[in-house]
């Protein structure tokens, strides 16, 4: 999940093996085939229908209301986030998330889609390896989910821990067992009353779950009997914690000098790990990193923008209004910093786009055919900027299409413009046209 904007929330921001499998369907829409969409694979589930979702950021809800969701482009909307807690008895939520959530869920049910909530995310995530490390534990947890679901009227739950056996924030609870115990907790969990109803989903990192070795793990399989779909989160690949500029979300990095992972390296990853591709949902980017570049490693010397450039981290670009801001602290005691994230909608209220999302006059853009990604260049003020636009969004929606990926999710719904970063990948799918 979107590192920064998720420390912009200031949240608190198992039995034996089974062998369950849900016996829900979601909300589906429709892939028909028509031709000036794509050419549809048709191995979809659900006789040839693709999940188009979306994460709906409940902190950005005072600038972009229920009411701005495209709800009839979407299957389901994620919810985001409630939180872990010290005790495994209690899912975390805000006072204000308890007076949205209600509304949401109505809002969803109104327009036919399912309403999922999230739990964890970037700040989030503190206390998932506790509430899953022992048995008694990993029930209460359960029990705690299931009473959270019937609360609200919920659809579905997701699971964004970032990341089990791998630091995330900074000061998670972590062990070494936390894949293996979350796969218990999720077979624990399937085993409560009505679970089997429940869309059941992880957010995951580009690699599979982190073994007790250390390692990503070689068989995820059984992760697949209890979740209904995984939902890769295809982006924060390069950022400003990295050696030079790079691809914010890149599709292919298999030609690239400096492979840091991609969604085709990712899908490879997973399904021969032993996770399916029809249950894998491709999460996608609305938003870019930026990066301070000196004219003279911006620009080659034919004009065009230099890929990998090198850039100056003692200058960190602020990006659009939503992005973080320096002072406070994290809720791990750290200091914040200047976060560089540019929304789509933030790139054109910052110049760099024009209000159809081709580049602006006097703004230098290229596109990376390796990494399917474009990149744009403020020679004035020496920022650029790694992100998506509807050509790449159409690219990965074909991608989608062409390895039989269960659809695609959108962080965040809010980062668009005039929906045409959702409206280039559902073409690129098949649907909606």
């Amino acid at each position: 999940m979107l590192l920064t904007a998720q420390l912009a929330l200031a949240a608190p921001t198992a039995a034996p093996a089974c062998t369950l499998t849900p016996t829900n369907s979601p909300y589906l829409l429709n892939n028909p085939g028509n031709p000036s969409c794509g050419s549809p694979n048709n191995s979809y589930p659900d006789s040839g229908s693709v999940v188009a979702a979306t994460w709906y950021a409940a902190w950005h809800s005072s600038e972009f209301t229920l009411q701005d969701v495209s709800w009839s482009k979407y299957s389901s909307v994620i919810y985001a986030f409630a939180t872990t807690t010290p005790d495994a008895n209690v899912i975390g939520l805000q006072d204000s998330d308890k007076q949205l959530l209600p509304q949401f869920v109505q809002t969803a049910h109104a327009n036919n889609v399912h309403a999922i909530l999230s739990v964890g995310g970037w700040t989030g995530s503190q206390f998932f390896s506790s509430a899953v490390a022992t048995e008694a534990n990993r029930t209460a947890f359960a029990q705690a989910i299931m009473k959270v679901v019937s609360q609200y009227n919920l659809d579905g739950i997701e699971f964004d821990w970032e990341y089990p056996n791998n630091q995330g924030v900074g000061c998670n609870t972590i062990s070494t067992d936390d894949s293996t115990n979350f796969l218990s907790f999720l077979q624990t969990l399937r085993n409560q009353s009505d679970a089997n109803k429940l869309i059941l989903s992880a957010a995951v990192a580009v690699r599979p779950f982190i073994g007790s070795d250390g390692t990503p793990m070689t068989d995820v399989s059984e992760f697949a009997k209890v979740l209904d779909y995984i939902e890769v989160m295809n982006y924060d690949v390069w950022g400003s914690w990295s050696a030079s500029v790079g691809p914010n979300a890149p599709l292919d990095d298999s030609c690239a000098s400096s492979p840091e992972g991609s969604a085709k390296s990712a899908v490879k990853a997973w399904t021969s790990a032993g996770f399916p591709a029809k249950k894998i949902i491709l999460g996608v980017a609305s938003y870019g990193h930026s990066f301070h570049v000196a004219s003279s490693n911006a620009v080659d010397a034919t004009g065009n923008i230099q890929l990998y450039a090198p850039f100056d981290k003692s200058q960190q670009p602020a990006g659009d209004k939503w992005d973080d801001t320096a002072g406070g602290v994290d809720v791990c005691g750290n200091p914040n910093v200047v976060g560089g994230i540019f929304d789509f909608w933030g790139l054109i209220d910052g110049g760099f786009l024009k209000q159809d999302g081709t580049a602006a006059s006097g703004i230098k853009y290229t596109f990376d055919n390796c990494s399917q990604t474009p990149f744009v260049y403020n020679p004035t003020s020496q920022v650029m900027v790694s992100y998506d636009d509807s050509t790449s969004f159409a690219a990965k929606g074909k991608y989608i299409n062409e390895a039989k990926l269960a659809g695609f999710a959108i962080w965040e719904a809010g980062g668009d413009s005039d929906d045409i970063l959702l409206d280039a990948i559902s073409e690129g799918v098949g649907i909606g046209c």
